[in-house]
C-alpha cells in the first residue's frame, strides 16, 4: 500500500524529493503519499455518489415517479443547500474540541449511506406519496451529516495535505469524480432515462449507498496526527466568535463577499437552461447535454485549475471569473444579435465555459480557505464561511426577480456586474498561494 500510495503520489503531483510538508506536523510527512492517495480515492467515490443521487436531477426524476408535486420537487435543493451549509457554525466549536477530526466525516459519510440505504429500501417495499416524505426526511438529515463532514474535512486536509499539493489533491478529487459522474449522467440521462421502475430506482440508491460506505472507509483510514484541541466553544460561543470574527477581520469579511459574489457563476446555470431551452423542444437531449458539457469542464479543467489554486488561489478567483464573464458576453450575443440564427448547439460551449469557470472558482476558495485559515481556529473559519454562503443562498433565491420584471438579459448584466465586483474586490484579499 506504501509502495502504490508512494507512486500514486508521485505521478499525480510530478514532484522531487524530498517532498515539500509545508504547513503540517514534522511527524505527518511521511504519510503525505498514502494521505494524498487516500483523498482522492475517497473523493472519486462521494463524488460519484453525488452525481448518482443528485437533487437537481435524479431526485426529482424518482420524486416526481412516486407522485410529488412540483413545491416538494422544488424544495429538493434548498433543503440540501440549506442542510448542509447553516449548521456548520454551531459544531464547529464542538469539532475542535476533538483532537482527531477524521471521525466526524467518516461518521458522516456512514450516516449518508445510511440515509440512502433506507430510502432504498423504503422505494423499494412503499408506493404513493409517503415515500416523497420519507426521502425528503433522508435527505434533510443527509445535508446536514454534509454540513458536519465539510467542517472537519477542511480541518484534516490543512493537517494531513501539504500546502503545496494541496490544491491539486482537490482537483484530482473533481476530475476523478467527475469523469465517472459523466460516464454515470450518460448512462442515467440516455439509457435509464425511459425506465420507470421502482426497483431501478431503488437500485440508484443502493450504488450511492454502497459509494459513501467505501468513502466512509477510505476516510477513516487516513494516517491524522492529534492537533489542538484549546478554544472549543458552545454553539452560542461558537455564534458570537463567528460574528466576531465577520466584525473584526476585514480580510475574512472581504473574502466571504468575494466567495458570495463568486456564487454568481453556479446561479447563472439554471437561467443559462431556460435560453437553451427556448432554442430547442428537446429537454431531455437538453438535460443530457447539460451533463456531459457539465462533466467535461471539471474532468479537463480540474488539473489545470489544482495548479494554479496551490501558486494562488486569489489569481485562480479573477481567472475563474474573466472565464465566466467571457461565456456571459457570449450568451449576449443571442438576444442582441438573434438575427445570426444561432441554434442550440452554438449555445452549447457556454455551458462548458460555464462549468470550467465554476471549478475553478469552487477550488479557488476552497484552498484559499483552508490556506489562510490558523489552524487552531480552521474548523470556526470553515463553518462561518459556509454558513454566510448559506444565508446568502437564500437571498441569491431572489435574484430570479431580475428576469422576472426586466428580462433575462438583464439578469444576465446583472451576474455580470457582480463578477466585475468580485475580481474587484479579489485585490483586497491577502495572498496565501505559493508564488503570491
Amino acid at each position: 500500500m506504501a509502495k502504490l500510495s508512494a507512486e500514486f503520489y508521485d505521478f499525480l503531483t510530478e514532484e522531487d524529493e524530498p517532498r515539500a510538508c509545508s504547513a503540517i506536523p514534522d511527524e505527518a510527512c511521511t504519510n503525505v503519499p498514502k494521505n494524498f492517495t487516500l483523498n482522492v480515492l475517497n473523493g472519486t467515490a462521494s463524488k460519484l455518489a453525488e452525481k448518482i443521487i443528485s437533487p437537481n436531477l435524479t431526485l426529482a426524476w424518482i420524486m416526481h415517479f412516486f407522485g410529488a408535486s412540483s413545491a416538494i420537487i422544488g424544495a429538493l435543493v434548498p433543503i440540501k443547500d440549506a442542510g448542509s451549509l447553516l449548521p456548520q457554525l454551531f459544531v464547529s466549536g464542538r469539532i475542535r474540541s476533538f483532537a482527531i477530526r477524521k471521525y466526524f466525516w467518516a461518521v458522516s459519510a456512514l450516516v449518508q449511506a445510511v440515509c440512502w440505504l433506507a430510502a432504498a429500501i423504503a422505494i423499494y417495499l412503499l408506493s404513493g406519496p409517503i415515500v416523497t416524505y420519507i426521502i425528503l426526511a433522508l435527505l434533510a438529515l443527509f445535508s446536514i451529516a454534509s454540513g458536519v463532514a465539510s467542517v472537519s474535512y477542511k480541518d484534516v486536509i490543512g493537517k494531513t495535505v501539504p500546502k503545496e499539493v494541496r490544491g491539486q489533491m482537490l482537483s484530482y478529487r473533481s476530475t476523478f469524480g467527475g469523469l465517472l459522474g459523466l460516464i454515470a449522467g450518460v448512462l442515467l440521462i440516455f439509457v435509464l432515462k425511459d425506465v420507470a421502475d421502482k426497483s431501478l430506482y431503488a437500485g440508484l440508491f443502493l450504488v450511492a449507498s454502497v459509494l459513501w460506505f467505501i468513502a466512509s472507509t477510505l476516510f477513516f483510514m487516513i494516517e491524522e496526527k492529534a492537533g489542538a484541541t484549546s478554544g472549543g466553544r458552545s454553539p452560542v460561543g461558537e455564534l458570537k466568535e463567528g460574528l466576531k470574527l465577520i466584525k473584526t477581520e476585514s480580510n475574512f469579511r472581504n473574502f466571504l463577499i468575494t466567495r458570495g459574489l463568486l456564487m454568481s457563476i453556479p446561479l447563472l446555470q439554471p437561467f443559462y437552461v431556460i435560453i437553451a431551452k427556448d432554442i430547442t423542444d428537446s429537454s431531455w437531449n437538453l438535460l443530457g447535454y447539460l451533463i456531459i458539457a457539465n462533466g467535461l469542464a471539471q474532468v479537463l479543467s480540474s488539473p489545470l485549475w489544482g495548479r494554479i489554486a496551490d501558486r494562488s488561489s486569489v489569481s485562480l478567483m479573477r481567472i475563474s471569473s474573466v472565464v465566466a464573464i467571457i461565456g456571459l458576453l457570449y450568451a449576449l450575443t443571442f438576444y442582441y444579435f438573434e438575427d445570426w440564427g444561432l441554434g442550440f448547439y452554438a449555445f452549447l460551449p457556454i455551458i462548458f465555459i460555464n462549468g470550467i469557470a465554476y471549478s475553478g472558482a469552487r477550488l479557488s476558495r476552497k484552498t484559499y480557505l483552508v490556506n489562510y485559515a490558523p489552524e487552531e481556529d480552521r474548523p470556526t473559519y470553515v463553518s462561518v464561511a459556509n454558513t454566510a454562503i448559506g444565508v446568502f443562498t437564500l437571498v441569491a433565491a431572489t435574484f430570479g426577480v431580475v428576469a422576472e420584471l426586466f428580462g433575462l438579459p438583464a439578469q444576465l448584466i446583472f451576474f455580470l456586474i457582480l463578477l466585475l465586483a468580485a475580481i474587484l474586490l479579489s485585490f483586497s484579499l491577502k495572498k496565501v498561494g505559493n508564488a503570491d
